[in-house]
This record gives structure tokens, sequence and C-alpha cells, in this order.
């Protein structure tokens, strides 16, 4: 995973998949696995599967390497034993994206297998400690790993305590990893930490240390990349970026989709890649295929005549 990661220059990740599933309203989701069950529900899977293969198909059709994770977010044991689901989810889940990966035949497509924080993503104050992070999420980490993902992801994550935790028990698996953080727009974790302090404290801590470090469900803007230390990008490899440039408390909830123009949220991801050399890109919150298309449409290292070639004549 790591060579894959320093082979391409640009690595494109997948777009909400939560949001439109809930806002479709075709499948409803659970409310302790959110789209976890999905994919044992008929009309679930067939959203599940046309969302990751547009989003997919994006890349494909781009020649650009492919990252998408598996519909875990919420499947840890606890909600899992509270839900009565199937104890074997997350490995179905993997399954569920492998086939889809089959499908595609394509190398460049690589399939995570993604955790959340076990409690709310946007309140740093109730994060477990490292210690209670280790123990509560390696079930589920063991479960991803043992069903053969390329890497494993934690996704939306606000204290470094918790995230230290996770790191622990995903070093122990021996698959490649990554640590994804919620920041505010003031470009630090929730619980305050600065973004470089959270990963030296992470990197010391654990003996296997992540591939790498993301950020997601925030604006591009909040990491305020300009005034961030230089040698943080030699380890913060990618982000998925909200839609809307609202705070969390503002968007969490709300009724009506929060979204700035695609061109503005396009060109400020790409600012990360083109300045801060970010090469992960990808879409949380409010994201749909116009956000990836965008990415794909003006990446800085695709010479101009491929850029604008129909899809038909590209080589």
């Amino acid at each position: 995973m790591q060579s894959f990661l320093d082979k391409h220059e640009l690595i494109l990740m997948e777009a909400a998949i939560v949001e439109p599933i809930r806002r479709g309203g075709i499948a409803p989701l659970d409310p302790l696995l959110q789209h976890g069950g999905l994919i044992y529900d008929p009309k679930g899977r067939s959203e599940l599967r046309k969302l990751y293969l547009d989003y997919a198909n994006i890349a494909i059709d781009a020649e650009l390497p492919f990252l998408m994770c598996t519909p875990t977010w919420r499947t840890n044991s606890e909600r899992v034993q509270h839900a009565d689901a199937d104890p074997n989810i997350n490995r179905d889940a993997v399954h569920f994206l492998v086939d889809i990966r089959d499908e595609l035949e394509s190398p460049n497509v690589k399939v995570g297998g993604l955790i959340g924080c076990k409690n709310d993503c946007y309140q740093p104050g109730e994060s477990l400690s490292a210690a209670e992070g280790e123990e509560f999420h390696a079930w589920q980490i063991d479960q991803l790993s043992n069903a053969g993902v390329d890497f494993l992801m934690a996704a939306t994550i606000p204290s470094v305590a918790e995230a230290t935790g996770i790191a622990a028990a995903m070093a122990k698996t021996g698959t490649p990893y990554i640590i994804s953080f919620v920041i505010d727009r003031f470009g630090l974790a929730l619980d305050g930490t600065s973004f470089l302090d959270s990963i030296i404290s992470i990197d010391s801590a654990v003996q296997e240390i992540p591939i790498g470090y993301m950020i997601n469900c925030a604006y591009p803007t909040f990491l305020c990349a300009d005034q961030q230390p230089r040698e943080l990008f030699s380890r913060l490899i990618g982000f998925q970026g909200n839609a809307s440039s609202l705070d969390h408390f503002d968007l969490d909830g709300s009724e009506d989709l929060q979204i700035n123009e695609v061109t503005e949220w396009g060109e400020e991801m790409l600012s990360l890649l083109r300045h801060q050399g970010m090469k992960i890109l990808g879409g949380c919150c409010g994201t749909n295929a116009k956000h990836l298309e965008y990415i794909v449409k003006n990446n800085p290292f695709l010479p101009p005549l491929k850029a604008n070639a129909p899809k038909n004549q590209r080589t």
C-alpha cells in the first residue's frame, strides 16, 4: 500500500455515501448502524453498489487510482450487538466491496476497512482514552483486517486519545492504516490539539505507524494550510472535504442540503494537492459525483490535450 501511494501523484477517494442514501429515502438508515446493514437489504445493497460504482468509474475513466471504504463506519461491537445484527457484518461488508472491485477489473482500486469513533464525532469530550479505544475498537478492526482489506481507515476522529488507541489496535494487525481526523475551522483537532502535535503523539505511541493521516468531514479551508508547519505535510496525505464551509454543528442534522459552489470547493481541494502535496482527494458530507469530476477534469498532472479529450478518445 505504501508503494501504491508513492507511485501516484493523485489518488481519488469516494464522495459522500451516507448522506445521499439518507436524503434519497429509498433505503432507510438504521439508527444504530447507519448504512452498515444495507448490505443485507436488496434495495439498500443496490443503492450502495450504484454509489460506489459511480464514484469508482469517474476515477477509472480518468485513469486514476481509486480508494473506497466499507460501509462500516458505525458497525462497532457495541452497536452490532444492540442492533442484533449479523456478527459477521464487517466481514460481509468487505466481501461486498471486493465483489465491486472485481467487477471493475481495475488493479488501481483499493478497498479500505472503515471505522469511526465510538461516540459523537463532533464531541471530543465523549471520546475514549487510548487504552479504552484500543480495547473497544479491536473487535471491528480485527474483523476488517482478517477479511482482507488493502488498508484500514479510522475516520471522523475528534480526539488524539481515541485515535492513539485505534492506531495501537490497527498496528497489531499488520495491515496498513490511515487515521483521519475531524478538524475545526482553525486547523486543530476538535480536542484542541494542533495537527502536527496530534501526528507526533500518535507516531511516537505505536510500533507500526500509520501510512499517513487524513482529514474528513471539514471544508478544505478549515486546515488553514498556509499557516501550518511544512513538516506536517510529510505525514498528512489526504482530505475528504465537506461541500459546505459551515461549521459542523450547523450542518449536523440540517434538513436542507448545504453546499458551496463546486468550483470553489474543487479549487480549494486542488490547492491542497498543488501546494501541500496532499494526493488523496475525495468528498464527505454534501458532495457527489460532480465534486469528484471537478477534481478529475482539473487534475494538474494531466496533459491539457488529454484533459479535454472525450472519454472514448482518451488513451
